[in-house]
This record gives C-alpha cells, structure tokens and sequence, in this order.
C-alpha cells in the first residue's frame, strides 16, 4: 500500500495534478479529491482473525483496481468484485463496474482461474486476460529490460521479463501443476468401493480432515478444527455409519495422537509414514515365487510410497476431487500438493519425499488435505504370499524388478 501511494504522488507529478486537488488521510487511508471522489487504499493480506474478509463486506465502490493479484487470497478479490458497482455507477454509465487486477505470472487462483482458461479459449465473457510485457511500455523498455536479464535465476527472469506462466518451480516436484488443477474436473472411473482417509490434528496442528471416497473420487471433504479426540472418534463412526464405509477401510494418521483414535475404533488401518513400504495389492508372481527372493519396493518409507503413488495418480488424470470444496480449500491443496518434492539422493538410495516440517516451513502449516490425499493410496498396496520355488535368484530379478525396484509397479 505504502508503494501504491509513491507511485500515486509520481503519477499526479507527472500529469501537473496539483496537491491542491485531493488529500491523504492516513487515519482511514483513502485520498479524497475536491469534487468529493475518493480513493480507498486498502489492505488485502489474509488475517487470521477475519478469515472471511468481513472487513469488506458493507463497502460500497464504483470500480477498482488491485496490484499485484498474485499475493492475495482469492477470497479477498471473490468478496471485493462483490462490492463493486454499488456507488453511481447508473449516474456516471459505469456498467458493467469493472476491477482491474495485474500481476507477474504466477501458478495460484490467478493461473487457475484467468490464464488457463484464456489459453484453452473457455475463459468466461465477464473476464479477460492481457498480456503485458516490459517491452510495452516504450518510457521503461531500456534501463528496465537491463534490470531483467540480469537477473540470475532463469525461471524468476523468464516470469518477469518474458511473462512466462507455465513454469516448473522445481525438477523435483512430483506432480505437475497443470495436472493438479485437473485434479478437480477429471473424469474417472466409477466405483462402488468406498473409503475414509482422516488425518489427524497432531503436534499443535488444529485441523483435522476427513475424506470419503468412492474408488479414486473425493467426493466428501470435512475438516475440523481444535476438538478432542473423542469427538473426533465420534466423528469418523458417524462418517463410517453415513456413508456405508467398511471399517477395515479406513485408514487413520496413527502418528501423535491419532493412535490414541485408533484404539477406540478397532477394525480400522493406522498409518505410520516410517514404516516400511508394502508390495502392491496386483502384483502377479511368476509361479510360486519364494518370499526371500522378492525385493521390496524401492521407497524410503511408506508414506514417499504413497505420495509416489498419489503423484502418479495426478499426473496421469487418474483421481478426482468432486466434493465441494470452497476456492480457498482448493487454492490450499493445490498449494500443498506442489510443495510434495523428491530428495535429491543418490541414484542407488531409495526413493524418498520431503519432510512434513520442510513443507510446513514453505507454505506456513502443516500439509493436511495432502496428507490426507496421500493416505487414501495405502489400499493400494499389500503384502503378498509366496511359497518356495527353486528359481534362481538372477531369473527373478530379471522379470521382476522394475526401474523403480518395485515389484508388478
């Protein structure tokens, strides 16, 4: 805001608009002109303590314009172009009000909701999408391209100076963005199997997330914040009873205090993500295949084995997220699924993701909704058993063993 005001007093510099002609008031920050009009400066950062951007709600504006779109919320700019066209807009012809909102290139709402759709011809006629370059603008174009190509980074520079929207933040990233926002408007196959995957507030976390499932198809997302945990056992019964879930179909985060809900709910799966990875349910031995010969699946643990699996998923268009969820809800997920990265390792040591803590560090919290998406793929997975064979070991690994060491992967 404080920038917005620099750049007012360099434009009404420029122009000769004379001081004279409006005032600050830096109590309410808004500048007022003579004939009466006003400017309202406003803060749009995410607060805690008005989550629903209240603040904005009795506003009466005939138009506006919002900077650097990119660092808001969407649900401050879904409640301000609400308040628009509310203050004379019939007496000046001011209709439709209009918000303008620019922005560098970006992968949040502003992707989603704006350059996608404008790139795929389906964006909706009450928006439009304007590409603007540095070059542009003929008073900066010199001394301002210099700025840019000296920038190091190359994906920064090609944001800035080239508008480049579809860019890989990091090669290590397991989903592709693209595919994650299609994680809400997939096709999939239907299935009768029903599922509940819950993860559990823990370690100070106050949010707790419970997803039905239908096959791969999210179709019903509940979170909670800040209960105990016997309601949150109370919780997943009533889930488990509503919805027809088997309980040998539920997996809950059994880490912290989830394992304290899974003693009270016998029947249902614990996860622990250190625990060692399983073998996949389909997996096909050739024979009867010894136990001792078969390798397991090449993951640190199996909580990477599942956001592996989760990844895979994604990328290839294979899950769906149907419940409905707020923007805000998909804005934090899409945000949390391209956090999941691979540690960079040796090429020989096992497959592995990244921390919940250096996720948490990121984004600012703890990565609940991924958590809870990655959970659901431990009913993809199952130890299998074999009886002896006398094979040799060789033959084994070479019909068995895949580029990921897994086994039927």
């Amino acid at each position: 805001m404080a920038s917005t005001y620099v750049t007012w007093t360099k434009v009404c510099s420029h122009h000769k608009i004379p001081t004279t002609d409006w005032k600050l008031n830096s109590q309410w920050n808004y500048i007022e002109f003579v004939n009466g009009s006003r400017i309202d400066l406003l803060d749009v950062a995410y607060q805690p303590q008005d989550p629903l951007f209240e603040r904005f709600g009795s506003l009466e504006f005939t138009g506006g314009w919002g900077e650097e779109v990119g660092e808001w919320d969407f649900l401050a700019f879904d409640v301000l172009k609400s308040r628009l066209g509310r203050h004379l807009n019939n007496e000046y012809e001011i209709n439709p009000p209009k918000l303008l909102l620019t922005c560098n290139p970006t992968q949040n709402w502003v992707f989603k909701l704006f350059y996608k759709p404008y790139k795929e011809k389906t964006l909706p006629k009450e928006y439009a999408f304007i590409q603007a370059l540095y070059k542009d603008n003929p008073h900066t174009v010199e001394i301002y391209g210099e700025q840019l190509n000296s920038i190091a980074d190359s994906i920064l520079r090609a944001r800035l100076k080239d508008g480049l929207w579809e860019y890989t933040n990091d090669d290590l990233a397991l989903m592709n963005y693209q595919a994650i926002i299609d994680i809400f408007t997939n096709t999939v196959e239907f299935s009768s199997k029903k599922y509940l995957s819950a993860d559990i507030a823990r370690f100070g976390s106050d949010k707790i997330v419970f997803n039905s499932w239908r096959g791969l198809d999210l179709y019903k997302l509940e979170e909670k914040t800040k209960q105990s945990n016997l309601q949150t056992e109370n919780d997943i019964r009533d889930i488990l009873f509503k919805d027809n879930i088997p309980y040998q179909n539920a997996i809950i985060d059994e880490d912290g205090i989830g394992g304290g809900v899974i003693d009270h709910l016998q029947g249902v799966n614990g996860f622990m993500g250190n625990r060692s990875p399983m073998f996949k349910k389909d997996v096909k031995p050739i024979g009867n295949i010894p136990a001792s010969y078969v390798k397991k699946p090449n993951y640190k643990n199996l909580r990477s084995q599942c956001y592996f699996a989760l990844a895979e998923a994604i990328n290839n268009r294979k899950i769906k997220i149907s419940a409905n969820l707020t923007e805000r809800q998909k804005n934090m997920i899409i945000e949390e699924l391209s956090q999941i990265k691979r540690v960079d390792n040796d090429a020989l040591a096992p497959l592995q993701v990244v921390s919940k803590d250096i996720i948490k560090e990121a984004i600012g919290r703890s990565p609940d909704y991924a958590d809870a998406l990655m959970m659901r793929f431990f009913f993809e997975f199952g130890n299998i058993n074999t009886v002896k064979l006398n094979l040799p070991p060789e033959d084994l690994v070479k019909n068995l063993y895949t580029p990921f060491g897994g086994v039927g992967w």
